[in-house]
């Protein structure tokens, strides 16, 4: 199995950029030179001494320390070779052998067994690296088995989706269609229980639409509109003010904002943001018209976005529910909708590498309400390094 290759090494620094061999030269040439050296200085010592008038006695002495000497350099010489030997084949060709074989593993030939025989060290260091390359292989296959699945999933489900925005939708309008014909035609016969029959048909039908709608756009995210670009956002944020300009007239309310930035993102993506999250601020209003003010401010890498409103707020203990997908926490006869709005925002969040939460309690200390502030964070434009 061949995949993409390991990123390059570090280059070592200091002393540690000289190989191991070498190493061992330089040590092994100082060892040779000072054995060399002693060698040529025993050899001056002993010709001085039998130079001297000596006794009988002495001119043994020296002749048994001389044949002494010899053999203790020739043992020290056939050491020193010994001890090249084993640096030699038992250290530094396992080294390279090893070496070789992690470069094969490192340029992504994952599939290339590590193995050495000597010494014991070199040998239960290779099978323990060989069972984690053995490990880690294993799990990205699992892995890529885990991703195929998934694409796989996810083109049934944009064939679901496809269902859903035309094969589902249809039966929807002709059942809402056909029954507000026949209470146009027949509605002098009904009476008022059986028109309120066909108002709940109807609107059964066209929450059903809205629900596949809203599932449709949460589906989309990340794979229909996906590209990202960089985008002004206070020109998705007019987008989606246009969007709402109805809403917005019919309630009275007012939208502030700070300079906002330009970041890299989805433009289509980034429009539904702001739009879902003012219209939220407009549908949850207090008995005052709706004040929406959105700001944003540099944090680190990241742009950080709010969205305050002075509505009714949010408890604190439903901080986390309210971004679930269908979680509502008031009746639908009270504030209409599918609980699909904040789950939308925060996978667009997501989607571009951000975070959405909830900032303030919707209570102040006196229980009056002072509305709710969302933030999230957002890429800028040129990168998070920017």
């Amino acid at each position: 199995m061949i995949i993409n290759p390991l990123p390059p090494p570090r280059e070592p620094t200091g002393l540690g950029r000289l190989p191991l061999s070498r190493w061992f030269l330089f040590t092994g040439a100082v060892a040779g030179t000072a054995f060399a050296t002693g060698v040529g200085a025993t050899m001056v010592l002993i010709a001085d001494t039998r130079a001297l008038s000596a006794s009988p006695e002495v001119d043994a002495q020296v002749a048994r320390l001389n044949v002494a000497l010899i053999v203790l350099f020739a043992v020290l010489l056939a050491c020193g070779v010994g001890l090249a030997f084993m640096v030699r084949y038992a250290v530094l060709k396992p080294i390279r052998q090893l070496t070789e074989q992690v470069r094969k593993v490192a340029a992504g030939d994952f599939d290339h067994a590590l193995h050495v025989d000597r010494p014991a060290e070199l040998a239960e260091l290779s099978s323990h690296v060989d069972a984690m390359r053995g490990r880690i292989v294993s799990a990205w296959r699992t892995a890529s088995d885990q991703a195929e699945e998934l694409r796989r999933s996810n083109g049934e489900l944009e064939q679901f989706a496809y269902v859903a925005s035309h094969d589902l939708q249809e039966p929807l309008r002709k059942v809402a269609s056909f029954t507000q014909m026949l209470e146009q035609r027949y509605g002098p016969q009904l009476d008022d229980r059986a028109r309120q029959y066909i108002h709940y048909a109807v609107d059964g039908a066209k929450r059903m639409q809205l629900l596949i709608n809203d599932l449709l756009d949460f589906s989309r995210v990340g794979r229909v509109t996906g590209s990202r670009t960089t985008v002004d956002s206070g020109a998705a944020l007019d987008q989606a003010l246009d969007n709402l300009s109805a809403a917005i007239e019919d309630t009275g309310a007012t939208v502030t904002r700070g300079e906002l930035p330009a970041i890299h993102g989805n433009r289509v993506q980034l429009t539904q943001l702001f739009q879902n999250l003012v219209e939220n601020a407009v549908k949850f209003r207090s008995e005052e018209p709706p004040r929406v003010h959105i700001e944003a401010r540099r944090d680190g890498g990241m742009w950080e976005f709010s969205c305050a409103d002075n509505g009714i707020g949010v408890e604190p203990k439903y901080a986390d529910r309210i971004f679930l997908i269908f979680q509502r926490l008031h009746a639908r006869d009270v504030y209409p909708g599918t609980g699909i709005g904040l789950a939308l925002c925060r996978k667009i969040v997501e989607f571009h590498g951000g975070h959405l939460w909830l900032d303030d309690a919707s209570k102040d200390g006196a229980g009056q309400d002072r509305g709710a502030t969302f933030r999230w964070t957002l890429p800028p434009a040129g990168g998070t390094d920017e």
